[in-house]
């Protein structure tokens, strides 16, 4: 009989707060704050310090582990978030329901930027393939694909309500583009390095770019009027004369730079919400804050610069060039002055950070303390809030509970498997593995192992100094620390009879340590230590200890890639397990201590038998170190762990390899099995825990095994085909544009589907022609429909077909068809256009169709009239609809203005006479410091005279 196992699947992750491959931003209210962690997303209300909601894509076949990393997020005004993922892929999520609504596939690598245009129907991404996407989010689909940039998009940002768009890139080149005409307007040379972040101001005057050169570097922007022609910002009409406005490409002009005070490169540049506030944050630790002025303070800012050079000018070269230069300033210092780029953005301050930031982001809504609030997320899985204050800083919160600052170390399970420990660099964790809640935080030296005490009210843990920490897990403070060996403790491991334990260290000892509850002086209650019994002296490092349950023997690992085996009463040396060639890295003893399985650096796994010592098998296990591997109880599997992110699942007694399961995203470096063997838990480098469960499902290993084979054989198909038998992509023209979309596994089985479709109604066509054929010639039969086609009609089971796939997989899908059942699937859409709601899908076909297939079609006879009936039909029925629309879209507008007109609120234009207001108080203040200014001048002008002020 065939043996059947159980499987185990990904439950769930925690540990992770944030992850430093992706941006952080906040939603359009404020109140929360969007944080990639791996491959999910948490909203963290920020006030609470809680994550309310995670965004986690659905585990597929085809996207596992590191492609699913998030690279990229974006807000738009209304509750939707966009996510960009490694392997290319954009999901776009409802965040009040918390569910993903589609999933967009155009890109070949990992998406690096994400922004939507102000109304937030359009999504521009940037990804490593050095494409740049446009995406109707409407729609959801991919508009077009704009090419021209030589290497990684970096950032993009759109210009004039979306009719433009500006991205930056590693090739050192600013390209604005035409959404219209989809073409390049201008590209913007000068950068010396790569372009990391460009950013407008919410009035769109400035754009300012961020890179790896010394300085920031900022331009002016252009605008079109509804008459199609370009004038430059008002501020800035004044500011350059010369302004050319008969170039009509030229959308962004140099305006100036700004020396920054970081030598490292920058990261991210960024505009608050109400403009008055610029960030630059580099890869470093600090972030430049800069105060943007308005018009009248840099007006007055150049002045005093001019006066200031002037004056300076004079003392050299005497009084009569004083007297010249005053006259000078009266009329270069006038109503308007030469405004340079320092005039307007002023060094506010510098904000300092304890770790390297990963990412900032401004909150959309200002507090009244404060000018804003600014977030960051820092590399050590840690984010910060910031108030931005007139004269400084203040760090206002943090969330930093819910996560370990650096690797995990070591994952321990309490004997009721209720109970969680994680030992890191610097604290110890108390987590719930149900949930995934952290419970306590203690901080603690750098632990590399740990365990439960029986009854798991304290757990110990060994450091990487040599000390032993006693915790007690329900205050969650260290009790005592026993200073046990002269080098890091290693390994630990719990005595069969839980009277004790034992550790093994670098300083080549193994010491058997007893359990003991002692009272301090002074202290009303006792806590637990621990005091030698013995010890065995090594000639080696001891790596890994082990007990077996039985109480027999002790298993050590040594640094000369040996194992030794001890008998646990006498300590005396019983067998030598060596055949790894490198160190021994993790061992575990099966319950009944029959087995021994040991990992090394070597990648491989070996079984040995306790009895005669001999080698059962050797079996290459993972592609990097073997880190961990445990026994399931009183069983012979066993799950190892690797430097290569994998977990996998084995079978002793058979030497088969069960299970590989995927989702980690750095190497994994311990695990441990519950009691039961319901569920393990794995820790990892990239600071996340992970919980697989035991299901209820069964599975044979020849299913398994067949089923890698066939993923390794559809993986290298697609590499040949993409690589070996797919056109040389040649370098794209200057602004080349070309379709959104990409061939997936689900656009080929779209395909599929199709044709199958065509086929099924082609025949069942013939069926129906034959069997009224035979009615007209008196051989009356009852006509039985085939049932595979559900009672559909056959036009309707291909429509059932088309309407299924994916609007964003459309155009790839009708792609991969032949002109065959193309020209068949045309004769059908002249009976579709008649349904309301397929008006669009059948426009679409059409277009995609007759781009793709146009000199086929002109060239085949039955297909003239088909395509000029299509025309004449499908002219009036596109029409028909957008009248419709155009009509509700009125009658809409009637509704709402004949309620405002019932409407008896107070306030109802008070939000534009409040406007109007501050700008008239506005103007009032600018012509007030104008008249000082002039009453100044005319003052110091009398005194160098000699006359009286009132004369």
């Amino acid at each position: 009989m065939v043996k059947a196992y159980l499987r185990y699947e990904p439950a769930a992750s925690f540990g992770v707060i944030v992850s430093g491959e992706s941006n952080i931003t906040y939603d359009s209210s404020g109140k929360h704050l969007l944080a990639a962690a791996l491959e999910k997303i948490g909203i963290w209300h920020v006030r609470q310090g809680v994550c309310t909601k995670t965004l986690a894509p659905l585990p597929s076949s085809n996207s596992k582990g590191p492609s699913l990393a998030v690279t990229s997020i974006a807000s738009s005004s209304s509750s939707q978030i966009a996510s960009g993922y490694a392997e290319g892929s954009i999901r776009i999520w409802d965040s009040e329901k918390g569910i993903c609504e589609t999933t967009l596939n155009g890109h070949k690598g990992a998406v690096t930027a994400l922004r939507y245009n102000k109304l937030g129907s359009l999504l521009a991404s940037g990804s490593k393939d050095n494409d740049i996407i446009l995406w109707d989010v409407v729609g959801e689909t991919g508009l077009f694909r704009l090419r021209g940039h030589r290497d990684q998009v970096t950032d993009l940002v759109f210009l004039d309500s979306g009719k433009k768009l500006v991205t930056a890139s590693k090739d050192k080149f600013l390209r604005i583009w035409d959404l219209d005409t989809q073409h390049c307007m201008q590209i913007i040379s000068g950068h010396h390095t790569e372009i990391w972040s460009i950013d407008i101001d919410p009035e769109e005057r400035y754009l300012v770019t961020g890179s790896g050169d010394p300085e920031l570097r900022f331009y002016t922007i252009k605008h079109e009027l509804a008459d199609g022609q370009l004038i430059a910002n008002k501020s800035e009409t004044d500011v350059n004369k010369d302004f050319p406005t008969e170039n009509k490409w030229e959308v962004l002009k140099s305006f100036g730079e700004i020396q920054r005070q970081s030598k490292d490169r920058v990261a991210t540049v960024r505009f608050n919400k109400s403009g008055n506030l610029l960030a630059c944050q580099v890869a470093g630790k600090t972030v430049e804050i800069f105060r943007v002025l308005d018009e009248s303070e840099s007006k007055r800012k150049a002045k005093r610069r001019i006066s200031r050079k002037k004056e300076k000018k004079a003392a050299k070269e005497g009084l009569e060039a004083t007297e010249k230069g005053e006259t000078d300033i009266g009329a270069e210092g006038g109503s308007n002055p030469f405004i340079t780029v320092t005039d307007i953005f002023k060094l506010h301050q510098t904000l300092r950070a304890g770790k390297k930031i990963s990412s900032i982001s401004f909150s959309p809504v200002t507090s009244k303390n404060s000018l804003a609030t600014l977030a960051l997320s820092l590399n050590n899985n840690l984010l910060e809030f910031h108030a931005i204050e007139s004269s400084s800083t203040t760090k206002l919160s943090a969330i930093e509970l819910q996560g370990h600052r650096a690797d995990v170390r070591s994952v321990t399970l309490s004997s009721d498997n209720t109970l969680l420990m994680s030992t890191s660099h610097s604290a110890i964790k108390i987590w719930n593995p149900t949930t995934g809640s952290c419970l306590r935080t203690v901080d603690s030296g750098y632990g590399l192992c740990g365990l439960f005490v029986p009854g798991n009210k304290y757990a110990v843990v060994g450091t990487k100094g040599g000390t032993l920490e006693f915790i007690d897990v329900k205050s969650g403070t260290c009790v005592e620390v026993v200073e046990a060996h002269g080098g890091s403790v290693q390994s630990i491991a719990l005595t069969p009879d839980g009277t004790g334990f034992l550790t093994g260290s670098a300083d080549h000892d193994i010491k058997f340590w007893e359990f003991q509850m002692v009272q301090k002086a002074g202290e009303g209650s006792k806590h637990l230590t621990a005091s030698p019994a013995r010890s065995l002296k090594m000639n080696d490092d001891v790596l890994v200890v082990a007990a077996s349950p039985d109480g027999k023997f002790i298993a050590v690992a040594l640094l000369d890639n040996t194992v030794k085996v001890f008998y646990m009463d006498s300590l005396k040396f019983f067998l030598s397990l060596y055949g790894h060639k490198l160190h021994v890295l993790c061992m575990d003893i099966s319950s009944d201590g029959g087995l021994l399985v040991s990992g090394s650096a070597d990648k491989n796994v070996k079984i040995w038998g306790l009895d005669f010592g001999d080698c059962h098998k050797s079996l290459f296990a993972h592609a990097g170190s073997v880190t961990g591997v445990k026994f399931v109880r009183n069983t012979h599997y066993f799950f190892t762990v690797g430097k290569d992110r994998l977990v996998k699942y084995w079978d002793a007694d058979k030497f088969e390899l069960l299970l590989t399961l995927e989702g980690h995203h750095a190497e994994v470096g311990c695990l441990a099995i519950s009691n039961r063997g319901d569920f393990i838990v794995t820790g990892s480098h990239d600071r996340s825990m992970r919980r697989w469960d035991r299901t209820e499902e069964p599975f044979f290993i020849e299913e398994e095994k067949e089923k890698r084979l066939e993923e390794m054989f559809e993986s290298e198909t697609d590499n040949a085909f993409d690589n070996k038998y797919g056109p040389k992509e040649e370098l794209p023209e200057e602004g080349a544009v070309a379709l959104a979309g990409k061939r997936t596994q689900e656009t080929l089985t779209a395909t599929d589907s199709i044709i199958e479709a065509l086929d099924m109604a082609d025949a069942e066509l013939k069926r129906i022609a034959e069997h009224e054929e035979d009615n007209s010639k008196g051989r009356v039969s009852e006509f039985r429909p085939n049932m595979l086609m559900l009672g559909l009609s056959p036009s309707d089971y291909v429509l059932r077909a088309l309407s299924s796939v994916h609007t964003n997989d459309l155009e790839q899908t009708l792609l991969a068809l032949p002109f065959s059942d193309a020209l068949e699937l045309l004769s059908y859409l002249k009976n579709w256009v008649s349904i309301p709601d397929k008006v669009e899908l059948v426009s679409r076909v059409t277009t995609v169709l007759l781009q793709l297939h146009h000199p086929q079609l002109i060239s085949t006879v039955p297909a003239k009239p088909l395509v000029t009936l299509l025309t004449d039909i499908l002219h009036s029925s596109v029409k028909e609809r957008k009248d419709i629309i155009g009509v509700n879209l009125a009658v809409m507008g009637h509704v709402k203005q004949l309620i405002s007109q019932r409407s008896d609120a107070v306030f109802q234009d008070a939000k534009t006479k409040l406007l109007e207001i501050r700008s008239r108080n506005t103007k009032r203040i600018e012509a007030r410091a104008d008249t000082k200014q002039e009453k100044k001048r005319k003052k110091k002008q009398k005194k160098s005279d000699g006359g009286h002020v009132w004369s």
